[in-house]
């Protein structure tokens, strides 16, 4: 079956001498692996820069169900990034992001909310003039509630202490270990009642960052049965540092 839908490039593998295999999270099929022949020669109608990790894509697909690696038939952009790939922390923050999602949705299915929410965002990241140092901070929230397992509870003086693995603000520290306290509880509630747009207004110190970003990897962890490593937020440190 031909079908037309728009996708987000999480991964593309060299394939042969010409071809790529891509993960691509599409708006009407879920996450694929697609192979198109014949980019990365000289001659190639379609360059293989357009398939790169976060390109935005209107694409024509072969889709059958019963096979776990289709293929391209058309690509063509559905959105040109005008400042991730010039700009060294949109684009740290763009392929974190893209790590995060490829590394979390597992569904083979369409989720039109979810894909909305990513292709929003990427073009939302390239677009803003807005500082973009809580950017990351509050896709991971605001994407933990499209996978199932967004924070709950409300911060304050009787509950300060938020619970990696129970989701939700407590009064005192969990048996676990496991929990955000102190001012990173605080900024924490802050990014949680935030938007993407509105996050630069939260003030966290560089350090407090750094520690919500690891507190936010560990309370994946917590939630995502067998997480693959998480590499591109080492990135994010140094760009941010």
């Amino acid at each position: 079956m031909i079908t037309k839908t728009r996708g987000i490039v999480f991964r593309a593998i060299k394939y042969g001498e010409t071809s790529l295999i891509t993960e691509i999270y599409t708006e009407q099929n879920g996450l694929q692996k697609y192979i198109i022949n014949g980019v990365r020669s000289a001659k190639a109608r379609t360059k293989a820069s357009l398939l790169q990790v976060m390109s935005l894509l209107d694409l024509v697909v072969y889709q059958r169900a019963d096979k776990q690696l289709n293929r391209i038939k058309e690509v063509r952009p559905a959105y040109v990034f005008q400042q991730i790939p010039f700009d060294i922390r949109k684009g740290a923050v763009g392929l974190f992001m893209a790590e995060m999602a490829r590394k979390t949705i597992r569904e083979e299915e369409s989720n039109l909310r979810m894909f909305n929410f990513l292709f929003d965002s990427f073009c939302l990241l390239d677009e803003t003039s807005a500082p973009i140092a809580n950017f990351h901070l509050c896709f991971l929230l605001q994407l933990s509630q499209y996978l199932g397992f967004a924070p709950g509870g409300d911060y304050g003086e009787e509950t300060p202490i938020f619970d990696l693995r129970e989701g939700l603000y407590v009064p005192g520290s969990p048996a676990s270990h496991a929990y955000v306290e102190g001012e990173c509880s605080a900024a924490l509630y802050d990014l949680i009642r935030s938007n993407l747009k509105e996050a630069h207004q939260v003030k966290i110190s560089s350090e407090n960052r750094r520690l919500l970003l690891r507190h936010l990897i560990d309370f994946y962890r917590l939630h995502i049965e067998n997480l693959p490593a998480i590499n591109s937020h080492d990135i994010l440190q140094e760009v941010f540092g």
